[in-house]
């Protein structure tokens, strides 16, 4: 079986010790492509050299919401820029987390609205991140979502906000979370949405699944929550995996 990890950040300091062993265990669980999305514009370059080394990865630049206090206006001029020069295959992670406040709320919108110009100036998908902020996040892509469209990651909102994601030219994002017995919310998306709604990620090393709750994440575990979102949809995880690998290879260009 062959996989595409739609979004994993390879470039964690938390892999540094190992990260030989991470892709070769990835490698061995069938996993054969990376999309590899930036967080920080410190973040750049080293992404930018880790998939120049290895071109089973994929890089994607942007600046994501967590890191809100870190970014600057004069980043955004540098994202453009960056996405001229190194045409990555999508502009993220980006979007709105009101996850522990709205003090920057402010600041996240005109972040966000300005990284979508960006991708449909440069003609790129974008990577959404939206914790605590689906219908905000909803609400700025009807104005201003790219013609490439893109992922909302981690994907963790109900079947309407996902039907109306999709109907903008959005896919959702899988990621382990939904192996979790109390997500009946997202299972039931999983399980109701269209065959080319769907991408699978790890989003490691963050976000562990059951079955290694403490433990941290890696791009080979996709391969267990491949098979229960398998078992959601009522068919065989070699189907399934032919189906997200097919929208991932679409949404980026790969």
């Amino acid at each position: 079986m062959h996989l595409i990890d739609s979004h994993c950040h390879l470039d964690d300091d938390r892999f540094d010790a190992d990260r030989d062993g991470v892709v070769a265990r990835a490698a061995a669980a069938g996993i054969e492509r990376i999309v590899v999305p930036a967080t920080t514009a410190n973040r750049w370059d080293k992404i930018r050299d880790l998939c120049a080394g290895n071109d089973a990865f994929y890089p994607a630049y942007g600046l994501h919401p967590w890191f809100v206090e870190q970014h600057q206006a004069a980043h955004l001029r540098d994202l453009d820029a960056w996405l001229e020069r190194e045409r990555p295959v999508a502009l993220g992670e980006c979007g709105l987390d009101f996850y522990n406040s709205r003090r920057d709320e402010k600041w996240q919108k005109r972040l966000f609205g300005e990284q979508l110009a960006l991708a449909a100036r440069h003609d790129l998908p974008v990577i959404v991140h939206a914790r605590k902020a689906m219908d905000e996040t909803i609400a700025l892509l009807r104005r201003h979502a790219p013609a490439r469209g893109g992922v909302v990651h981690s994907f963790a909102g109900s079947e309407q906000q996902a039907r109306q994601l999709f109907d903008l030219g959005f896919r959702l994002g899988i990621a382990a979370t939904v192996g979790f017995e109390r997500a009946r919310k997202l299972r039931a998306v999983v399980a109701a949405m269209p065959d080319e709604a769907l991408l699978l990620e790890s989003d490691a090393p963050d976000q562990p699944g059951a079955a290694h709750r403490g433990e941290r994440n890696e791009p080979a575990y996709i391969v267990e929550h491949l098979e229960i979102m398998a078992e959601l949809r009522q068919t065989d995880p070699e189907t399934l995996a032919v189906t997200l690998n097919r929208n991932a290879e679409r949404l980026f260009g790969l």
